[in-house]
């Protein structure tokens, strides 16, 4: 090692370092609870560590490894286990050093080696994007942490330092890491219960993201806290002295909202700063779930409870495992009380969430209650990973079930379902089972048939109504609410999509083969294994897939797959109307028309395969197949018939005077040249002109230029022109 490492004994601390945190420091901390060995094996760590980050510095100018040490500090705070200190000292070797994961599992085991990886970074691999890249790295750590819960409290640890020393940081840079926080990190230590850790994210946070806003609030706060002093005292007293009355022992403080708390609340209740705070908060500390319950009929004796403001979160606890009694009261005035009441161990909980498993492990039901609810969460993250194509709609997914507001409700079987405030029938459904989901076509709330969309309330027993091969409806993604739910039905109308090209996409294959004295069960195995690498397809399925989707034309592959040049020949493409087009190399498909450019007969135009729509045609200027223009794969050349046989829409802008009657004129003109009028726009430039966009219906170029023509001649019209794609 070198001499050079700031080791135990070694490390110089100048005047300004005198309150630096030091691997010493940690190791007499540690020994409170871990054993020799144990120690000895973080110091150990706590060596290599800085070793690897040595010559590096952080934006604050100090030593690299104060850093790792701080996150240590944390951890060792939370008691957890030395595998974890240990992996946190690390937590940055492997992202930010030469260090490689093998070297790790070689010098302090598998365990910690997967802790290490599951919180770095993916540096090797190149993302179009910061947030895709930012979303990937998510996605990851997420996926670390249902194969180990250690991994988020690593990360956390990690992302409450740099909070702490976010203040060196760029304006810019400070504000993206505080959003990220407030939006991502905050809410996981909530949802995993950790409120202590939270609630400094919050204000770190909060800080950093709205300097401004957090000192004006402060020194509200301030302000306000001197008025509050002598009534918060009385209330205080008055509530021990009831309670020593009642021969009850319990502790009993004022509770003090943090800042970002109030913010929130004045953003989303649309509430003043005083109605906020006038509001007192009183937490009862007793020692057993009975004693709970006859304290909160002593503070309901006390002060007059407000009807409907009591939860029983000991017989139902959050889905984070936190457990405690709530009641607003009546206080001295008027001023509303909030009072929560639980014992020594559901406070402890309360503020450690899933690290109290490692806390108070001896025999502690609330703190595996804890874990177990976590895992339960971690369980339905996977299952949203699995179900989801991009990182970015995994990240999505996962914002939207981090919810700190929620509902229980009941299965007919009594069975509590906790699900985020606002969610419907169709989440509850996929809370119990995707494949209930998938299933569903009604529900009963309270035993009487409600809307799929309708929104869920606290005590409501809902009971799902099923039906075989009954599919998800796309228009539920409008409504449902839980990550759940939305990865579920995508994935579902995903597979039924793919299910359903297939079947397509055989029958079209089918109908092109035919044509040419082929089927499928007749093409050689060589020649097909050919195409499929022409094309980089792995299989017939995924070939008849595409076709179906429209990716691919069933004529073109059935040309290939019988050894033909696909350009021999000129087939007779219609839509649904049954348009023909003189198509160059193509089968036939339903024809699509570009609502971008509306081309009309006489246009020169281009056919794009698009996924899921076919053929469609757009004129050849149009900007959006500029790009596809040079993908033979993606194009087709095409040309009008000399009869096309049906009208077609088209785009018409024009500018005209504000005069009364200028519309009726316009759309007479247009009447008389057989033309409807499908749609209309108006856009008011000034007060002298109006900007009119017509959609109407043309047999050719040579119709509509007469139309145009006609139009001109109108007094109040200033300009006429077709609207460009």
């Amino acid at each position: 090692m070198s001499s050079a490492l700031p080791i135990v004994g070694a490390v110089s601390t100048s005047s300004s370092d005198s309150t630096r945190f030091l691997i010493s420091d940690l190791c007499a901390e540690l020994e409170s609870y871990l054993e020799p060995d144990q120690i000895h094996e973080v110091y150990r760590a706590y060596l290599f560590g800085a070793e690897a980050h040595e010559g590096q510095t952080r934006k604050t100018g100090e030593p690299y490894i104060y850093h790792p040490l701080a996150v240590a500090r944390t951890m060792g705070e939370m008691r957890m286990d030395h595998k974890a200190i240990v992996a946190a000292i690390l937590h940055d070797v492997m992202e930010d050093t030469p260090t490689s994961k093998e070297r790790i599992r070689t010098e302090f085991g598998t365990e910690v080696a997967e802790l290490v990886d599951g919180v770095s970074k993916l540096t090797h691999l190149q993302f179009r994007t910061k947030a895709e890249a930012q979303a990937e790295n998510f996605r990851k750590m997420m996926l670390a942490i249902t194969q180990d819960i250690r991994v988020i409290l690593i990360k956390l640890a990690d992302r409450l330092h740099n909070m702490r020393t976010l203040g060196v940081m760029r304006p810019d840079k400070r504000r993206r890491i505080a959003g990220e926080t407030l939006e991502i990190y905050a809410p996981i230590a909530q949802r995993l219960g950790m409120n202590k850790i939270r609630r400094e994210l919050e204000q770190l946070g909060f800080a950093a993201k709205h300097p401004i806003r957090f000192a004006v609030l402060e020194e509200a706060v301030l302000r306000a806290r001197g008025h509050r002093r002598e009534p918060m005292q009385k209330i205080e007293s008055a509530i021990t002295n009831r309670m020593e009355s009642a021969g009850l022992e319990a502790r009993i403080m004022g509770r003090e909202k943090g800042l970002y708390s109030i913010y929130r609340k004045m953003q989303e209740k649309r509430h003043s700063f005083k109605e906020v705070v006038d509001v007192f908060a009183v937490r009862i500390v007793v020692s057993d779930v009975d004693t709970c319950y006859r304290a909160l009929g002593v503070v309901h004796n006390l002060y007059k409870p407000l009807p409907g403001r009591f939860k029983d979160y000991i017989a139902i606890p959050k889905s984070n495992g936190y457990q405690s009694l709530h009641t607003v009261l009546f206080g001295p005035h008027g001023s509303p009380i909030e009072v929560q009441i639980r014992t020594a161990e559901m406070d402890r909980v309360a503020e450690s969430g899933i690290a109290a498993h490692w806390q108070y492990k001896a025999g502690t039901d609330l703190a595996m209650t804890a874990q177990s609810r976590a895992r339960d969460w971690l369980k339905d993250v996977l299952e949203i990973q699995n179900s989801v194509g991009s990182s970015i709609e995994f990240l999505e997914n996962v914002k939207i079930d981090l919810f700190p507001d929620e509902v229980y409700t009941f299965t007919p079987m009594g069975e509590i379902m906790v699900l985020p405030r606002g969610a419907t029938p169709i989440d509850f459904a996929y809370a119990v089972h995707s494949d209930v989901g998938n299933r569903c076509v009604a529900a009963k709330v309270d035993r009487q048939l409600a809307p799929l969309s309708a929104r869920l309330q606290s005590g409501e027993t809902v009971e799902i109504v099923t039906a075989k091969g009954a599919r998800p409806n796309p228009a539920w993604l409008s409504f449902v609410i839980t990550g759940r739910a939305r990865s579920g039905i995508r994935h579902s109308l995903k597979t039924l999509q793919t299910d359903e090209a297939m079947v397509l996409g055989r029958r079209l294959m089918e109908k092109a083969l035919s044509t040419l004295g082929q089927s499928l069960g007749q093409l050689s195995p060589v020649r097909l294994n050919q195409v499929l690498d022409e094309m980089k397809l792995p299989d017939i399925d995924s070939l008849l897939v595409e076709i179906g989707l429209g990716n691919r034309m069933a004529t073109l592959v059935a040309r290939q797959l019988v050894g033909q040049d696909p350009a021999e020949e000129t087939d007779q493409l219609c839509d649904g109307t049954g348009t023909a087009l003189s198509v160059r190399g193509t089968e036939g498909l339903v024809v699509n028309y570009g609502r971008c450019c509306h081309p009309i007969p006489g246009d020169p135009v281009i056919g794009l395969l698009s996924a899921g729509r076919g053929l469609v045609v757009h004129r050849e200027n149009c900007r959006n197949v500029a790009e596809q223009r040079e993908r033979a794969d993606r194009t087709v050349a095409l040309e009008w018939s000399s009869d096309p046989g049906a009208e077609f829409a088209v785009s018409v802008r024009a500018q005209t005077a504000n005069r009364r009657g200028a519309l009726a004129e316009m759309a007479s003109v247009i009447a008389d040249h057989g033309s409807n009028i499908e749609h209309i726009t108006f856009n008011e430039r000034d007060g002298h002109s109006t900007a009119i966009t017509f959609t109407i219906t043309v047999r050719d170029r040579r119709h509509l230029a007469q139309i145009i023509r006609s139009l001109r001649r109108l007094n109040d019209v200033l300009r006429v022109q077709r609207a460009r794609g």
